[in-house]
């Protein structure tokens, strides 16, 4: 095999693993652009009776008001006030920005990207597991599923490219 077909083949399976990587980029962006919105709501809820808000909510949306949900969901909006607000929204938007950050950087394809998201998505994998085992719902393992996922594709990929960056180097040197 010599170095032009090498690099052919690299440049081709790169291509096919760049669309999955490009293509978490974009879930990351628009994973951000959720955050952005649920911290400007959070922003917007300041100095507003949050009981109020959510009593409305759950009429709007015709839950059975005297159901034990809705005087539980009603218990824990009462326990908010505007000092923990402000904190919900600074880590919403915090989230957002490393959402930001990673999506930028994997529809770049920068390298450093894969490695940020690679760290920071199997790091919230021991809470999602405690979650799991607290209470085990759909949702939860579909979310599980998916980053776990992302996981083990971003091992694969970055392995991957370690390898071909150290062929083609090897070839240049040879």
């Amino acid at each position: 095999m010599n170095a032009s077909s090498l690099q052919l083949r690299v440049s081709r399976s790169r291509s096919q693993h760049a669309r999955w990587i490009i293509a978490i980029g974009v879930f990351k962006l628009l994973q951000a652009l959720l955050f952005v919105a649920l911290g400007v709501g959070a922003i917007r809820l300041l100095h507003k009776d949050l009981v109020d808000v959510g009593e409305h909510f759950i009429l709007a949306m015709r839950f059975d008001p005297e159901g034990r949900f809705v005087n539980l969901f009603l218990d824990k909006i009462a326990l908010i006030d505007p000092h923990r607000l402000k904190q919900i929204s600074a880590v919403v938007f915090a989230i957002a920005a490393l959402d930001i950050i990673e999506g930028t950087g994997l529809v770049l394809e920068r390298v450093w990207a894969e490695y940020v998201t690679l760290v920071l998505t199997a790091s919230f994998l021991p809470w999602e597991f405690f979650e799991i085992v607290r209470h085990v719902t759909w949702i939860r393992l579909v979310l599980l599923a998916i980053n776990l996922a992302v996981v083990m594709y971003l091992l694969y990929y970055v392995k991957l490219r370690d390898r071909q960056r150290r062929d083609t180097q090897g070839g240049e040197l040879g």
